[in-house]
């Protein structure tokens, strides 16, 4: 069973940074894509930054030239560089990953989505 664990987040200042990792871990998988997401309550989930391993990386665009995301397929990981970061910026932040997994030879390979467990993200300001 895969698993996504997520590291990083806590309190910043505006302003400041903050960096978010996400492991993802058990058994044969190769990852597809992963991105990160954030919500806030009473909002619905949105997407920060996602990306395809491949050199492919899509923005919100109120995060755009401030937000990093970079993914090693290597280490089945990926990670978001925040600076510059601002109180509306304040929300839990989610890793997502969409993964192949059923690589033995006695599986059947299926494409599944997987999220972590969240991590708080507060900016003081």
């Amino acid at each position: 069973q895969v698993h996504l664990v997520e590291s990083g987040g806590g309190l910043a200042q505006a302003g400041g940074s903050l960096r978010l990792s996400c492991e993802a871990s058990g058994g044969r998988f190769m990852i597809n894509t992963m991105a990160w997401y954030r919500q806030t309550p009473g909002k619905q989930r949105e997407l920060v930054a996602k990306s395809t391993g491949g050199g492919v990386t899509n923005y919100a665009d109120d995060v755009k030239g401030r937000f990093t995301i970079s993914m090693d397929k290597d280490k089945n990981s990926v990670d978001l560089q925040m600076n510059n970061l601002k109180s509306e910026d304040t929300a839990v932040y989610y890793c997502h990953a969409v993964i192949l997994v059923g690589l033995g030879y006695d599986e059947e390979a299926a494409l599944n989505t997987y999220w972590g467990q969240g991590t708080q993200v507060t900016v003081s300001s």
